[in-house]
């Protein structure tokens, strides 16, 4: 177990910004950043960063916390994952409790944690197998420096051999510890029937780890290297419950704050591409591994820019089919260039020729826009047949047709316009032919849907929402704990009945409040909040927000964030020269006011429950129903002489003129 001291280094030493920063691509708003949601689909940023309280707030989602909070949200980490993570990032090393486990807590992993752990261990053995054996050093490494791979590059990516003994790594896995069964889920190894002792997957090939954004091995992707074996030249691993490819992009992690720095990213198709690229100096690359390119990793790439550079093989056969990629990178808002590189060449053979700015300029120069892309593509093979020419024109169109941004797409059409010599009407009259087809398409799918869907049931309103009084003081009694976690510490400066000056916290009046009233809170959360406001003044301690923002209680970080990181938070009014004023300007008088605000909510929400229970004793027992009808008055008295104080008119359900 992670000691105390280690954690509380830990959040000390993390930056927010820098680690959301890696997943979201951030900008500047006033003292804070913002950025487009990773956990929604947006198109107005609404997530926010403040450096300053060191936490975070999705406000689309509702979600926040603190930067190891994030961590566990987007990465699914664990609590201790999270921090060994932001430990491992910021250099700290882990110091760990000595405590005795039980031997059932000993191995309550879930199958997840085992399948992490050993894509670990085999990424060690791969990279062990290539740097000390003696089969490893004369095969496998010796593959990458006839690539010309340099040693910092290979150790960079964590590249690795996978021996020929048919189950050497199965054999050292069970030597570990690890069963048959994880193994086989994990697809590192293969139990056929004629070979119950195993088959390693990747035997006889070198290997290269597939990382996930923060860094960890969700599975590999393994080269043969004899021409003489009728087998896959690339072999990946399978789909396991923590590898998805569809959602993963070959050396994101590696080229992720490249990306994010250079506000571009460049996309290819192989290992070897982004390895090379890396090699010539240029970081910001990565690959689809093969794969056809799908929305998932689009949004990957998204998080830390909207530009997109496609680099192709020249002679790619397949380049035709790339037309799907570049329409769904449109949808989702992508800004996209495409390069072809000379006949024979591919970004490795290209960098590998040339020095790293004659690369970084040719791709610079050379790069089209996907108009002038496809149009080149389009009409090699039309001469001067005018179907044709018309068909490729309306694919072009259609392409146009899944920009988003209305503005950008009247942009796109007069370049079609220009380049064709076509009248811009007819062009946006082919526009909205193609786009009423998609739209067609999408409306059969939906309703294909539809058909195997039952119906969503209507869920009922909220208890609170479906009685005013309980939300009303649900509402001031939040608002109160809200007061304490923002400005706890603050000092007030208040008088008493014989006007002799005292001063008393945030925290300590409103305390004071809740107790003289002998308040039971109706909110779990806020309850859970008081009794660590109380334990610690027992101990001289003042727990304000940054306190209970470390807490790993979703409800209770949930509720502080959204007390320390209210919805104007969103707006950077200082862009526009409007300066309102701040949420606590006031705190003394706010503070006062909303106490006396819970109170008069308080006495309303208990009028109600008291004449709930009239009924119930009305002639069965007198004398109880009379001890009610008095406490009801009691109430209602007490109500109107808050109402006064307060200046509120119950009865118009208003603030009264106050009188100057």
């Amino acid at each position: 177990m992670i000691s105390k001291q280690t954690i509380d280094k830990i959040f000390s030493t993390i930056r927010v910004e820098e680690i959301v920063g890696e997943y979201v691509q951030l900008k500047r708003a006033g003292s804070n950043f913002k950025g487009l949601s990773p956990f929604h689909e947006e198109k107005s940023p609404s997530f926010v960063v403040s450096p300053s309280k060191q936490i975070w707030k999705d406000f689309s989602t509702g979600k926040g916390g603190t930067a190891i909070s994030f961590l566990m949200e987007i990465e699914n980490f664990t609590y201790p994952e999270a921090l060994r993570h932001a430990a491992k990032k910021y250099g700290i090393e882990i110091e760990e409790d000595q405590r005795e486990f039980s031997e059932e807590a000993k191995h309550a992993q879930t199958e997840k944690d085992q399948l992490y752990k050993i894509h670990e261990v085999a990424n060690s053995y791969y990279q062990d197998i290539l740097w000390d054996s003696e089969e490893g050093k004369s095969i496998g490494l010796a593959y990458f420096r006839e690539r010309e791979l340099k040693d910092d590059i290979i150790k960079k990516f964590q590249l690795g051999y996978s021996p020929e003994k048919k189950n050497a790594f199965t054999v050292y896995a069970e030597e570990k510890g690890y069963s048959k069964e994880i193994l086989e889920k994990s697809g590192l190894s293969i139990f056929p029937e004629n070979t119950p002792s195993g088959i390693d997957r990747f035997r006889e090939r070198v290997i290269f780890p597939i990382h996930s954004f923060s860094g960890r091995v969700l599975g590999f992707g393994a080269r043969i290297l004899k021409n003489n074996v009728k087998t896959a030249k690339y072999l990946n691993s399978p789909e396991t419950e923590i590898y998805h490819k569809s959602n993963v992009l070959y050396g994101l992690n590696q080229s992720k704050q490249a990306i994010s720095r250079k506000n571009i990213c460049l996309l290819v198709e192989g290992y070897m591409d982004v390895i090379a690229l890396h090699m010539a100096g240029i970081e910001n690359v990565v690959a689809s591994s093969g794969t056809s390119l799908t929305t998932e990793q689009i949004k990957l790439i998204k998080r830390l820019t909207e530009n997109v550079t496609i680099l192709f093989d020249g002679d790619n056969a397949g380049i035709k089919a790339s037309f799907r990629s570049i329409d769904m990178l449109l949808t989702e808002g992508m800004n996209i260039r495409v390069l072809l590189f000379p006949d024979g060449d591919d970004p490795d053979s290209f960098s590998r020729k040339h020095p790293q700015e004659y690369v970084e300029k040719f791709i610079e120069n050379e790069a089209k826009d996907f108009i002038d892309f496809k149009a080149e593509i389009l009409l090699r093979e039309v001469g001067n047949d005018p179907i044709k020419k018309a068909e490729a024109i309306r694919d072009i169109v259609k392409s146009v047709g899944f920009v988003q941004n209305a503005l950008k797409r009247e942009v796109y059409l007069k370049e079609v316009s220009n380049k064709f010599g076509l009248s811009e009407q007819s062009l946006f009259n082919e526009l909205d032919v193609q786009k009423q087809i998609i739209q067609n398409q999408h409306q059969h799918v939906q309703q294909q849907k539809e058909k195997v869907q039952p119906k969503l049931e209507i869920v009922p309103l909220n208890e609170e929402k479906e009685d005013p009084y309980l939300y009303d003081v649900l509402f001031m009694e939040s608002k109160l704990v809200d007061h304490m976690l923002m400005f706890g510490d603050i000092v007030l400066k208040r008088t008493n009945e014989k006007n002799e000056e005292y001063q008393i916290t945030v925290i300590e009046e409103i305390l004071m409040h809740f107790e003289e009233e002998q308040y039971n809170f109706l909110v779990k959360g806020n309850e859970i909040i008081i009794d660590q406001v109380k334990e610690g003044i027992q101990k001289d301690e003042l727990r304000s927000g940054n306190f209970f923002v470390t807490f790993m209680d979703e409800e209770i970080t949930t509720k502080v964030v959204d007390a320390l990181m209210p919805p104007d938070e969103l707006e950077n009014w200082g862009s526009r020269n409007i300066y309102p004023p701040n949420y606590g300007d006031k705190i003394a008088e706010q503070v006062q006011g909303d106490v006396l605000l819970h109170k008069y909510r308080y006495i309303d929400y208990l009028i109600k429950e008291t004449a709930r229970q009239l009924d119930e004793y009305r002639g069965s027992d007198e004398t109880k129903y009379y001890e009610l009808i008095k406490k009801i008055t009691l109430l209602k008295q007490a109500s109107i002489r808050l109402s006064n104080i307060i200046e509120y008119s119950p009865i118009k359900g208003i603030y009264i003129d106050r009188k100057r």
